[in-house]
């Protein structure tokens, strides 16, 4: 497990990543300047669908004011912004990559919400939270990182209170051999699908009981097609998180799900109460 662990973290090493956004934010203004969170759209929402699809998922998990809420693979903490932004909600996100979570609390010291959210590093597979503590866990385009499906779902419900809501927004397999690279995996080693049976099947086993589960696969070809169709992305983009790979990377995925080789899942599980 150490070794996916570190193969992973290698991929997101992102180095100098928070000089590279002060350069290119320097559009929106001077540093001193308090920066919207929708002015970062573009660069902190790293999965299919954007932006978009965090606004879904939220409102699929009745995300509400006053909720505890964890961002599992936080990245840059765009989900996490917009969550408090337009919850009012108090959100903790954890990524495994160091300097993702060190630009996720610049770019958030950027738009004034360092009161509302905060960001730890660390692995999904050993949250560093008390059992119960949280409302709500999303998690968005992770998984298919993780080996260890069992062990990540038992986490998430270890730390959600009974009855709370763990929303997933995830790649999975669906017919044939990925093309690589792709965002989360420059080959094979570094990638872990399941279908989309296969990963409610984990988490059920984990201890929830499943609320919503869609398929989403046709909205995210559509979106590909709509890019591919506007031209070279609008600066700044997720280029400066993922560095000059990216454009080709994410022109696989595309094609893997136009090809029918992968999906997209949206799912909504309720943590059951354990029994006494």
């Amino acid at each position: 497990m150490t070794d996916n662990l570190d193969r992973i973290r290698d991929h997101y090493r992102a180095t100098g990543l928070t000089e590279r956004l002060k350069t290119v934010l320097a559009v929106f203004g001077p540093e001193e300047q308090r920066l919207k969170p929708e002015q970062l759209a573009t660069l902190d929402q790293f999965h299919t669908r954007g932006l978009a699809a965090t606004a879904e998922l939220a409102n699929l998990a009745a995300i509400t004011a006053g909720m505890s809420v964890l961002d599992v693979g936080s990245g840059v903490g765009g989900p996490a912004r917009f969550l408090v932004a337009t919850y009012g909600c108090d959100v903790v996100g954890i990524d495994l990559s160091e300097p993702f979570v060190e630009a996720a609390r610049y770019l958030t010291a950027r738009t004034g919400q360092d009161g509302k959210v905060s960001f730890e590093t660390g692995s999904a597979l050993a949250l560093p939270f008390e059992d119960g503590r949280f409302d709500a866990v999303l998690l968005q385009h992770v998984a298919m990182n993780i080996a260890d499906r069992p062990l990540l779902y038992r986490e998430i419900r270890r730390v959600l209170r009974p009855g709370a809501k763990f929303a997933t927004f995830d790649v999975v397999l669906n017919g044939g051999d990925p093309l690589y690279p792709v965002p989360w995996a420059k080959t094979s080693g570094e990638s872990f699908l399941l279908t989309a049976a296969d990963t409610c099947e984990a988490i059920e086993a984990a201890g929830f009981g499943t609320l919503v589960r869609r398929d989403d696969t046709a909205a995210a070809k559509a979106w590909f097609t709509e890019l591919r169709a506007s031209g070279p992305p609008p600066s700044p983009n997720l280029g400066v998180v993922m560095g000059p790979d990216f454009a080709q990377s994410t022109f696989n995925l595309g094609r893997n799900l136009m090809e029918g080789r992968l999906g997209i899942l949206t799912a909504v599980f309720e943590a059951i109460p354990a029994k006494s």
